[in-house]
């Protein structure tokens, strides 16, 4: 009796001991992994490197349609020389222009294979190093066939990096956060776009506005327009160099079973202890999270959760889609002022003041965006945006100086509506809205149908005002009127919640039957990682499953 009373004293004694020499171990690896910068100085500096990727971005777009009139580009690119001789010249330069988009494209769908196999900080840096090489390759180019290349490859890494940054950001950053910090990157593309304009086009105010000295700088020298495309990579590099010192997204490394790593991640995130209850909470709820879509891959038993799954993917599909009305203002707004009669230089230096305008009007939904929510600013700038294309067509049938003032004011307006609806949400949204088990590959998706759209803008908007005139903004009005329906029934509300806590918004709808929509708006719905938010998501169902399973195994 006394051997076999100790013994299970014994077992009991050991598999305590085992326990806390796991969880030191555990402890240490965590230590081990914590990143050198936290809180406050961390979230800065994570904003920093991927504003610096959205502004190459902004700068990479802008810098061609500032130098397509450049006269030494015209020199040594004579196929981008419109006049009456060469008709078919307008074809080639817009492809210039819009081949830009096609490489975009190509990199953005390349993320569906490479996104989750790297990494988002690796793919951040490969995206950055293929940006540098297309630079050079722009900056050296002495051929059409050359520049077109060149600016194909420039593409491919700025899709790498627009279908990551966004994601990587957002998994970076607290809920009541992320909307402002994103959209900062929004309002940075716009940066790159006016610091595109204003040195390239008008690098000395003081001279008189129209003469040629005042429209291009180095008129004498092919540094008038290879200097503006090389500074690309003085950028590129920064963003590449600053990617390495920042920590991977704990989502994707608890995806990878990169457990400590994660908790370090989120506790100097958070700046609090690696055993602090809102730390703990965090972790569990991304660890379960990708649990779920482990088990229900796996083994096919998801059950509930694989229906709740299925019953998002019409929304992502539709979001997807809907994405694709957005952003298209850099190369296009030279030609819309001139397409009002304005003069060439004229035309370039209010595109430019435009530029300006556009940029500080971003800067007014970061401070809003994370107050009265997504939904709210997306229907504003949808609304606005219909309206003042259907009063630009209206004065664009009629002929008249004031006509001409009144429709050129009309696109600053028609800009503010974009920067504070859209500019940023186009790519806060996506990232938050879908789950961890897709967001790579929907972010890759809902990049490239963006790129799509923006090739087809740039090579019809030309030849639709040569067809029907003022009738093109008739059928911009109509697509920005689609909008409206499709936000207000089918996009739910994510401010103020977790990027987990989205997928107990959907989970609770589909148990209630209603839309998810309404359950986003209420204020009821509980934390991800709590025993609420597991009893909704059906945790402890797969829990169960889980053990017959193996039984039967």
């Amino acid at each position: 009796m006394t051997t076999t009373s100790r013994l299970p004293v014994s077992s009991t004694f050991e598999g305590e001991e085992r326990k806390h020499y796991e969880e030191t171990n555990f402890d240490a690896e965590v230590a081990s992994y914590a990143p050198r910068l936290r809180g406050r100085k961390l979230t800065v500096s994570i904003a920093f490197v991927a504003g610096t990727g959205f502004t190459l971005f902004g700068y990479d777009q802008g810098v061609m349609s500032a130098l397509l009139t450049a006269g030494q580009f015209e020199k040594v690119f004579p196929q981008v020389v419109v006049d009456s001789s060469h008709p078919n010249h307008a074809t080639l330069q817009s492809f210039v222009v819009a081949v830009y988009e096609i490489g975009c494209l190509m990199g953005a769908l390349s993320n569906l294979w490479v996104g989750d196999r790297l990494g988002r900080r690796q793919t951040i840096a490969l995206g950055g190093c293929i940006m540098i090489i297309g630079a050079i390759l722009q900056t050296t180019s002495y051929s059409y066939a050359q520049l077109v290349v060149a600016r194909i490859v420039t593409g491919i890494g700025n899709g790498l990096n627009t279908s990551t940054v966004p994601s990587y950001h957002a998994e970076l950053s607290s809920a009541a956060k992320r909307g402002a910090l994103i959209l900062i990157e929004g309002s940075l593309i716009t940066f790159g776009v006016m610091i595109s304009f204003w040195p390239v086009r008008y690098p000395l105010p003081f001279l008189p506005p129209d003469s040629q000295a005042h429209s291009y700088w180095a008129n004498g020298s092919s540094a008038q327009w290879r200097v503006p495309i090389a500074l690309q990579i003085v950028l590129a590099l920064v963003m590449v160099f600053g990617i390495g010192f920042l920590p991977e997204s704990p989502r994707w490394l608890v995806k990878q079973n990169r457990n400590a790593e994660a908790i370090a991640v989120i506790s100097a995130l958070e700046d609090k202890s690696p055993d602090d209850a809102e730390v703990q909470r965090t972790y569990h709820a991304i660890r379960e999270t990708v649990a779920i879509e482990d088990f229900r891959a796996s083994s096919g038993l998801g059950g509930k959760h694989a229906l709740q799954s299925s019953k998002r993917s019409p929304l992502r599909k539709l979001l997807v889609g809907g994405r694709s009305q957005h952003f298209r203002r850099a190369c296009l707004g030279t030609i819309l002022f001139q397409r009002l009669g304005l003069s060439d230089v004229t035309s370039r230096l209010i595109a430019a003041a435009n530029g300006t305008e556009y940029f500080l009007a971003s800067l007014i939904a970061i401070f809003i965006i994370d107050r009265i929510g997504r939904r709210k600013l997306m229907l504003f700038g949808a609304m606005g945006q219909c309206i003042t294309m259907i009063l630009l067509a209206v004065l664009g049938s009629v002929q008249g100086t004031g006509a001409q003032v009144t429709s050129a004011v009309l696109l600053f307006v028609f800009n503010s509506f974009f920067a504070i609806g859209w500019l940023g949400m186009a790519w806060l949204y996506c990232a938050e809205i879908v789950g961890l088990e897709i967001r790579a590959p929907a972010n890759a998706l809902s990049t490239s149908s963006n790129w799509i759209f923006n090739f087809v803008v740039v090579m019809v908007t030309g030849p639709s005002f040569n067809n029907i005139s003022w009738g093109t903004y008739i059928v911009f009005a109509a697509l920005n009127a689609l909008i409206i329906p499709v936000v207000y029934f089918f996009f739910p509300e994510t401010a103020g919640r977790s990027l987990e806590d989205m997928d107990v918004v959907f989970a609770l709808a589909y148990n209630e039957g209603v839309s998810p929509v309404q359950v986003s708006l209420r204020k009821d719905v509980p934390l991800a990682g709590s025993p609420e938010a597991d009893r909704i998501l059906g945790i402890e169902t797969i829990d169960r499953k889980v053990v017959t399973l193996r039984e039967t195994l």
